[in-house]
């Protein structure tokens, strides 16, 4: 099997030296450079997977994850955004952008490694292995064992609870109205009022314990998950 070759694009280089060493110890082939101005010099269709660091000089990550998904060669490579801002607006910002996934900072290379597994196979086709099992950080969702563990233990949540769990941990940061909740969880012939959607998220809320702030509600617009 080939060797995924990632690119590194951050403005710090102890970062930089770290994360090349780490992840090429992980398997990957790995470049790294300075900035946005610096990758847009290198070969940038011959990479797998983008590793980009919002906060740097005159073009910031979310700006060249703007350019990189305007470019045809480009558009299909998917990008892990590093930032150190976790706001609504600022994770909303980047996955409208067309980021696949994002990584708060400071964060262990093991959780960096599990976020490139994951955002590699859903690129290759690989939907069913990556829905397997999703996660954030101890809270685990097996989508073919229909389990919820946190910590290794079991949560048991209802049917309706599992499946907009896994549709927030699916789509982590996007924002999903009422209306979208129901067209995605239940089935089209059954009525349901708004009024379920929020008892429903409240008692994933406190089943998911120490998660549960992670599901957050958006006022005048829906409900979603952050890291």
């Amino acid at each position: 099997m080939a060797t995924n070759r990632l690119l590194v694009v951050d403005d710090e280089d102890t970062i930089c030296e770290v994360l090349k060493l780490n992840l090429e110890l992980a398997g990957y082939e790995v470049d790294t450079a300075n900035s946005a101005e610096a990758a847009m010099k290198l070969p940038l269709a011959e990479y797998d997977l983008f590793i980009i660091d919002v906060m740097m000089g005159e073009m910031n990550g979310f700006d060249f994850a703007s350019k990189i998904r305007a470019t045809d060669e480009l558009k299909e490579i998917p990008i892990i955004i590093c930032t150190a801002k976790d706001s609504e607006e600022d994770l909303l910002d980047g996955f409208s952008r067309g980021i696949d996934d994002y990584i708060k900072k400071p964060f262990s290379v093991r959780e960096l490694v599990v976020r490139i597994k994951s955002v590699l196979r859903r690129a290759k086709g690989g939907s069913d292995a990556a829905e397997a099992a999703l996660s954030c950080k101890t809270l685990v969702l097996n989508a073919d064992k229909k389990l919820c563990t946190i910590d290794g233990e079991e949560v048991a949540l209802t049917k309706k609870e599992f499946e907009i769990l896994r549709l927030f941990l699916q789509n982590k940061g996007r924002i999903f109205s009422r209306e979208e909740i129901l067209s995605k969880v239940w089935e089209d012939d059954v009525l349901v009022i708004d009024r379920t959607i929020d008892v429903n998220i409240n008692r994933l809320r406190k089943k998911l314990k120490q998660y549960g702030n992670n599901i957050i509600t958006k006022l005048g617009y829906g409900y979603g998950f952050k890291d």
